[in-house]
């Protein structure tokens, strides 16, 4: 019997049929929808009358455009408003279960899928969402779909697609104190570039995966997209079956014993061929701290900004030039030196009870800068926010002069009313820093929750590691 990596064996668990050309239809596990990308799907199914095929194989939930503050009042943006009442018209006819503004297990899809079990090993997942590669560090086929896609699953359970080629990527060793999954996930897409992965799914593996906890694997498998990978990979272990077991929809008594032995096997064989691999050094792994438009376009916190004269390719050139010009910034300046307008702690990246625990912990006792606008904590779930309150976490956000909110995808993306304003700059722990993304003319840097923490607190970026 032939060696097979870990995507290899999910693919070929999946496949329907073969055709010619090479593309396959493959088996969809579960849907994950929410309001942004659903609502041309469902119509498409009205106009062909279609119905759902296997409706219990779909979980909604309104995340993108909900507001994290005085749900009472209800959404005030009346596109964000249609876009909600859409979905939740759409789950009531088609008989879809869904996570509603209201729903105490609400929150952003990425994070509630695991948080119930509804995303399970083993599993191909998808949902209108290119953050979807999340889900992978379940040990499942993750990958984000367009709305037409959206739609033939609706109606089939199945989906046409190519597979791609098998990346491993390896962090050997033991990261040293402060160093964070984000870090780890930074820095790797600051090596390869954002088209690093293009045409591959990435398998994420060596000491330094292998200890992280649930929470820091998805942190890592939700930026595989970010380095234009199709779908991030980690393999199954202990720490992956003791976090699945008992989850309001994971496999129960008898029938958790039989998945348990058969996760077991969802790792790459020892002597798996992959067609690319490349290895890093945990060691040498600092905190990081992105300072263009681009999440590859990052340094160390003791680095300065690159000088684009220094760039012999003169693409690349120009585009240290326009991120420079968009964000402020000076080349040689040191990333230190950049004062901050706002914090934002959340995002399917860093949402989770995790993300919080480390940045409560930079910020117990002390008080958020004065020249900080506004410092925003979003719990990635209702379930989330919960735990941390138990945990006593919000009042040591509150305490230190942060705001504590709902759970949504909030400040992530302007399509809600959390968002930066023009020339506004934030420390932000989600996963993306284009041009305009958390606000027209707003200027995003993506760190870990601990360093956005410490820069509110500072007023400025800080290394984490001195406090």
């Amino acid at each position: 019997m032939s060696a097979h990596t870990l995507y290899d064996k999910l693919w070929q668990d999946h496949v329907v049929s073969t055709y010619d050309e090479g593309s396959c239809l493959i088996y969809i596990d579960r849907q994950l929808i929410h309001e942004v990308t659903s609502a041309q799907a469902f119509e498409g199914l009205r106009l062909s009358k279609r119905g759902v095929w296997r409706s219990s194989r779909n979980l909604a939930v309104t995340d993108h455009n909900v507001p994290t503050i005085d749900r009472d009042k209800g959404i005030t943006d009346p596109v964000a408003k249609l876009q909600v009442e859409t979905l939740d018209k759409n789950c009531t006819e088609f008989n879809i279960v869904e996570f509603g503004m209201s729903d105490s297990r609400q929150g952003v899809v990425h994070i509630i899928g695991p948080e119930q079990g509804i995303t399970l090993p083993g599993m191909t997942i998808v949902c209108g969402d290119s953050h979807t590669s999340t889900h992978g560090a379940s040990g499942a086929l993750a990958f984000g779909i367009g709305t037409s896609e959206v739609e033939h699953v609706l109606a089939t359970q199945c989906l046409v697609q190519k597979k791609s080629k098998n990346m491993l990527i390896k962090i050997n060793g033991k990261v040293n104190a402060g160093i964070t999954a984000k870090d780890i996930v930074l820095a790797v897409i600051g090596v390869i570039g954002t088209a690093g992965g293009n045409g591959y799914a990435i398998e994420f593996a060596g000491d330094a995966i292998s200890a992280l906890s649930m929470e820091g694997r998805f942190t890592i498998c939700n930026m595989a997209i970010e380095a234009g990978a199709r779908t991030g990979l980690i393999a199954v272990d202990e720490v992956t079956i003791d976090y699945y077991r008992n989850k309001p929809s994971s496999p129960k008594d008898g029938d958790w014993f039989a998945a348990e032995r058969a996760w077991q096997d969802l790792h790459s064989d020892s002597d798996a061929v992959f067609d690319k691999i490349l290895e890093f050094d945990a060691a040498e792994i600092k905190p990081q701290v992105s300072w263009g438009t681009s999440p590859e376009l990052v340094i160390a916190i003791d680095e300065t900004i690159p000088d684009p004269t220094n760039e012999n390719d003169t693409v690349k050139k120009q585009g240290i030039e326009n991120a420079l010009k968009y964000m402020g910034l000076k080349a040689g300046q040191a990333i230190t030196d950049i004062q901050l307008d706002k914090i934002f702690i959340g995002s399917c990246t860093n949402g989770r009870i995790e993300d919080f625990r480390a940045a409560a912990a930079v910020v117990k006792g002390k008080h958020i800068a004065d020249t900080i606008k506004l410092g925003l904590i979003v719990p990635g779930s209702g379930l989330v926010k919960a735990q941390a309150e138990e945990e006593g976490l919000d009042k040591i956000f509150i305490d230190a002069g942060f705001e504590w909110r709902d759970p949504g995808c909030s400040m992530c993306l302007a399509m809600n009313a959390d968002k930066l304003e023009a020339g506004e700059r934030c420390a932000s722990t989600s996963n993306r820093n284009f041009e305009g993304r958390q606000g027209y003319g707003g200027r995003t840097h993506l760190v870990s929750p601990a360093m956005a923490a410490a820069a509110g607190i500072a007023g400025h970026f800080v290394d984490v590691r001195d406090l």
